[in-house]
């Protein structure tokens, strides 16, 4: 073998690994695939809070019926777990739509079912028809606490062309109670031994003494604007 077919054969393994190298542009990651992904990320962490601002800005003043459960949470602070006279479905069941929701076990045509016994499936989305109480008299007791709106009906969807005097809650059962999201309230550090004094002095006088004043937009959605404990008023 010549000298020249020698210094081919050792070129050639070289020559062969730099066809396979690729140039230094296409090793450069676009940067539509690095911001794209950020800023998906973004818009759904701000979706959250902006819908709540939203429903804040635009949504009626709907103020529900409470009582407290479970003050102390080692895990995510001091708070008030709040249940309302709408989050207990014996409360729904007596109004009109309730059979309209899906049930677990639905009675069969023409059977005669035991009343009351209409379980609706875990995990339904629904809708709570609320009603504004009559304006009171200002020589009432307490005339600027407000009163608790009531529930009139259930429905499945989120019934258009109410009366100005109603408004529709949305909510979902969680296999056990009714659910807004409004079942949370987080104590303000600087006043949660005064509250907490408070609500416990409300509890043993009167157990219907809590409220909380929500907005409610269009859509159903709620946030928690305040709450009253007896005639004293916590805003969020």
């Amino acid at each position: 073998m010549n000298t020249n077919n020698m210094d081919l054969l050792v070129e050639n393994p070289a020559d062969t690994t730099n066809q396979f190298q690729l140039p230094p542009e296409a090793k450069r990651l676009p940067a539509w695939r690095l911001w794209v992904p950020l800023l998906l990320q973004i818009g759904l962490i701000a979706a959250v809070p902006a819908t709540a601002v939203y429903t804040f800005i635009t949504g009626k003043t709907v103020v529900l019926q409470t009582a407290p459960v479970d003050p102390y949470d080692f895990l995510r602070g001091y708070y008030q777990v709040l249940n309302y006279n709408i989050s207990d479905r014996t409360n729904l069941q007596k109004l009109p739509g309730w059979k309209d929701l899906p049930a677990e076990t639905p009675c069969p045509p023409g059977a005669a079912c035991p009343p009351n016994t209409h379980n609706v499936k875990a995990q339904t989305s629904f809708y709570v028809i609320l009603e504004a109480p009559k304006a009171r008299s200002k020589a009432a007791t307490n005339p600027d606490r407000p009163q608790a709106w009531k529930p009139v009906r259930v429905s499945l969807e989120n019934l258009g062309n109410l009366p100005a005097n109603q408004i529709a809650i949305k909510g979902k059962y969680n296999g056990w109670r009714m659910e807004y999201g409004l079942e949370t309230y987080y104590m303000p550090e600087d006043e949660r031994e005064k509250v907490n004094q408070e609500i416990s002095e409300a509890q043993r006088n009167q157990r219907q003494s809590f409220l909380v004043e929500v907005k409610v937009d269009k859509t159903g959605h709620a946030v928690p604007v305040s709450l009253w404990v007896g005639d004293r008023n916590y805003r969020f």
